[in-house]
């Protein structure tokens, strides 16, 4: 048996009243589960059978569908500068009254830890030292020379920037406007209300929703893997502990069990906290590298790289491979893109929930624009460091130790590059810094992530059960850790990319129900402007009158 939970207007979200699914949707619940336990317990009795297969999962997506990705990015990207520019930009993302809950500082602090997190300190270093020897925009005889790693910042910075970042929000602004200013629950389907109006409540919410619930789960499984062996290298480094899967599986183990306490906490509690102590780590951690570092070289490095990035991510944004035997392009930008567009729900519904009371143009150049111009600081000092100490080498490009540690183990640049910047006893320190940093970024993803999963199942309840918090925090380093035991860094590509591609069918049809949205709503509130307040029974009713009627 169940009861209805008040939308707006309309009662029609079922909930369980009692026993296993309480306060949850029973199908959503079922299904999720479900469908988790069985990929569980699949790639478990066959690990060598599983891996094969997303092997040639991610191979066949790499080779048939990169165009896909790309001009699905680009639209992305185009669509959110248009918004931010548009006249909607004054509508607040809840009432008119409304206002804001968190500070800047808090704000940027959440959104920097949901965005990027781990894969800062993971592909910082590492990325433009690949880069430089070899991506498709290098000019002939420029690979492993300074206008090499120009070029390889700028392909950096492609991967991290504007594109990324649209995707979030394009999302979180989508959540936040139908939650907020029309009441309508936090969840995927919801943005969908003017394509199915009340059909949302049946199958076809639970296909978004589900669809959101998977890319959220391998999409911070992905960044679980890859901040495992982070932190793996860097106990290696300090205390010579082994690196190794097993080690990786542990420190997933353990982190996961402090990320699921975090999210029984609450947004207001342990995320808040933590993501404010990421923010001034990092601080710090950049401060160190500008300070001890080639500090004029960086800066300049950060500036010259903006410049061309302004000039060059529109076409190299819209690169297509044209060799079908080339394989760079799918395993560096189509995988990005999978893996923006999989953590795009996550994000964007974190997003969300720390925005109301912000206008359309105020979270579209917080979300877009800051957090870029960050990312691109940090990608400049940390990758411009690494790059340096190659260029700059005194036995020539390449012997500076960088690359040499990147080709052999994509965890442990960081902190080869720690150990070069010659800090004497503050190396350890550093160190220390460093893995704390990743930790605590690591926590931020997992229990964000719990607490989105476990939102969507209870049909946006932004209180879920802590039973269910439980359980999904606990499922997401399960995820993680077979996924790294069934292939490794590859496993986890492929979970990106497999998870990302039909929400990206999702995001188009959020775009498309936005703009309607939005229409309808600039035309209600000059509707609204001319009618007497005891004529009408308020904003969300008189607004979807106005949108049914379209």
């Amino acid at each position: 048996m169940g009861t209805k939970s008040k939308s707006s207007d309309t009662d029609y979200v079922i909930l369980a009243k009692k026993g296993l699914f309480r306060d949850l949707n029973p199908n959503m619940a079922f299904f999720s589960k479900g469908l988790i336990l069985a990929f569980l317990i699949f790639t478990l009795i066959d690990v060598d059978k599983a891996a094969s297969i997303f092997s040639m999962m991610q191979n066949w997506i790499q080779t048939n569908l990169d165009w896909f990705y790309v001009l699905s990015m680009c639209l992305i990207v185009g669509f959110t500068f248009y918004l931010m520019c548009s006249r909607y930009g004054t509508i607040r993302l809840g009432k008119d009254d409304d206002r804001p809950e968190f500070s800047y500082f808090s704000w940027f602090s959440m959104l920097f830890g949901a965005g990027m997190g781990i894969g800062l300190l993971f592909w910082s270093i590492a990325e433009p030292a690949y880069h430089i020897q070899n991506n498709p925009f290098l000019a002939p005889g420029a690979a492993n020379t300074m206008e090499g790693a120009d070029t390889a910042m700028q392909v950096t910075f492609l991967h991290w920037g504007l594109h990324g970042w649209g995707v979030y929000v394009i999302v979180g602004l989508a959540l936040a406007y139908f939650t907020y200013r029309h009441d309508l629950p936090l969840t995927i389907r919801s943005a969908l209300y003017p394509i199915f109006g009340d059909k949302i409540f049946g199958w076809r919410g639970h296909v978004a929703d589900l669809l959101a619930v998977f890319g959220t789960l391998f999409g911070v499984a992905t960044t679980l893997g890859l901040g495992a062996g982070q932190i793996n290298a860097g106990l290696n480094y300090m205390f010579g502990i082994e690196v190794g899967t097993i080690q990786q599986v542990v420190i997933i183990a353990v982190v996961t069990i402090i990320a699921t306490f975090s999210a029984v906490s609450g947004v207001g509690k342990g995320i808040k906290i933590l993501s404010e102590l990421n923010m001034w780590l990092s601080i710090v951690l950049i401060s160190i590298f500008i300070i001890a570092g080639p500090t004029v070289f960086v800066l300049g490095f950060f500036v010259t790289n903006f410049g061309d990035y302004l000039i060059n991510f529109i076409p190299m944004g819209f690169w297509v491979d044209p060799d079908p035997e080339g394989q760079w392009q799918g395993w560096w930008t189509v995988f990005y893109w999978g893996w923006w567009i999989a953590w795009a729900p996550f994000v964007g519904m974190f997003i969300a929930r720390v925005s109301k009371g912000r206008t359309i143009r105020e979270f579209c150049l917080g979300v877009l624009i800051v957090p870029t111009v960050i990312t691109f600081l940090w990608m400049s000092v940390f990758g411009g460091t690494g790059l340096f100490m190659e260029l700059f080498a005194d036995g020539g490009f390449g012997t500076g130790g960088v690359i040499a540690a990147v080709n052999e183990d994509i965890s442990k640049p960081l902190f080869v590059v720690i150990e070069q910047l010659d800090l004497g006893w503050l190396t350890q320190i550093v160190a220390f810094i460093s893995v704390i940093l990743i930790v605590t970024y690591f926590v931020t993803s997992s229990d964000s992530g719990t607490l989105v999963i476990t939102t969507l199942v209870s049909m946006g309840n932004q209180h879920p059960p802590t039973s269910y918090r439980i359980f999904w925090g606990l499922s997401e380093g399960a995820v993680a850790a077979v996924l790294l035991l069934a292939g490794g860094l590859k496993a986890l590509q492929t979970a990106s990319l497999a998870a990302g591609l039909p929400f990206a069918f999702i995001i188009f049809m959020m775009m498309f129900a936005l703009i309607k949205s939005l229409r309808a709503d600039f035309e209600g509130v000059q509707q609204i402007r001319e009618i007497a307040p005891e004529e009408h029974t308020g904003r969300t009713e008189h607004y979807m009158s106005i949108l049914k009627n379209r």
